[in-house]
């Protein structure tokens, strides 16, 4: 076994008195080193002028690179910085009204303004009342317009988002103290103006999106249901997606709902499962509601579908087209419409 000895310590005289940075300094000549002169025009010249320095960015001021361009580090501007109010002013719409055509929604077994109370009614009273209490709540506490704004979606096609998207909207319209936009967000095939009898050959907001020179608030249109507006699809795009995730989106629904807390916006978009709008759209809404068939609509299809609406905060379903209750209970039967 080899025997472990400490290892003897150099004499004094052995020890290096200078760090391995000291000796290498004086083996190169590192001291020796130090910058050219500067020429005599350049120094009298740099004496003669003030060193300027950069402006600190604050929030209603852009960066200043020095020459007075406004242009920060990266040489690109939006142009001047615009400051916005606290307190915007709401949006306005036009003021021509449309009708409404209140024969053709009572074919279809919807709500009709103005006319009598029916079961469909009440328990489109009861999904408002749900929509407007959960989008005050988290208004108040998260600050956000987005809570303003509902989905309406389902995960196939003929499971009834559009029915239910164009009830709700005239169920809140209803309000005292509320005004609705309904969106016709299915831009491949819209339907919610043949739903309610309008006739538009204006831009929608699909042209809003691509289109800087078209405002959103002139695609707008009025009903005669007081507190109902609506915004039509617009032309059609292959490239609806790409535009909805832009920028511009979000500044336009931004501008739909600044300054306007009681103006909630439904979205009537086409089914998840389909197209990818319903999926671009959940990131700008508060709420998201999916219309689910009773007869139709499988797990599997409700699952993806409610994974694809993932970004949206807040989930509810709508169950569609039932015809048994567990308990027997016929809604509405308290008025006598129910039995």
């Amino acid at each position: 076994m080899t025997e472990e000895k400490k290892t003897p310590l150099p004499s004094e005289a052995q020890r290096p008195r200078k760090s391995l940075f000291e000796q290498a300094q004086d083996v190169f000549g590192a001291k020796k080193l130090a910058p050219s002169p500067v020429p005599d025009e350049l120094a009298s010249a740099r004496g003669s002028q003030s060193v300027r320095r950069r402006a600190k960015p604050t929030p209603d001021r852009p960066i200043d690179g020095g020459d007075g361009s406004g242009l920060g580090s990266r040489g690109l501007s939006n142009g001047p910085a615009v400051a916005i109010p606290r307190n915007p002013e709401p949006m306005s719409f036009s003021r021509n009204r449309h009708p409404i055509d209140r024969q053709r929604l009572q074919e279809k077994g919807m709500i009709v303004p103005g006319g009598p109370t029916t079961a469909l009614l009440e328990e489109f009273r009861i999904v408002k009342r749900e929509v407007l209490r959960k989008a005050r709540e988290n208004e108040q506490r998260d600050h956000a317009t987005s809570a303003q704004r509902v989905l309406v979606c389902s995960p196939l096609p003929d499971e009834g988002k559009t029915f239910c998207a164009t009830n709700l909207a005239l169920a809140i319209a209803a309000e005292k103290d509320s005004e609705v936009l309904l969106v016709d967000a299915d831009f491949a095939k819209p339907s919610v103006l043949s739903t309610l009898g309008l006739t538009s050959t204006g831009p929608g907001m699909m042209d809003a999106l691509a289109n800087p020179n078209i405002k959103v608030q002139d695609c707008v249109l009025a009903t005669d249901v007081p507190g109902l507006w609506v915004l039509p699809a617009g032309n059609q795009s292959s490239t609806d997606s790409e535009f909805l995730s832009s920028n511009k989106t979000k500044t336009i629904l931004d501008q739909l709902t600044a300054g306007a807390p009681h103006r909630m916006i439904i979205f009537d978009s086409p089914p998840a499962l389909v197209a990818s709008p319903a999926a671009e759209l959940a990131k700008h809404v508060g709420q998201a509601i999916v219309v689910v068939r009773a007869d139709k609509t499988g797990q599997s299809a409700l699952e993806d579908a409610l994974s694809l609406l993932s970004h949206c905060p807040d989930v509810k379903l709508i169950l569609n087209g039932t015809n048994f209750s567990p308990s027997g209970r016929r809604f509405g039967s308290y008025y006598g419409y129910g039995s």
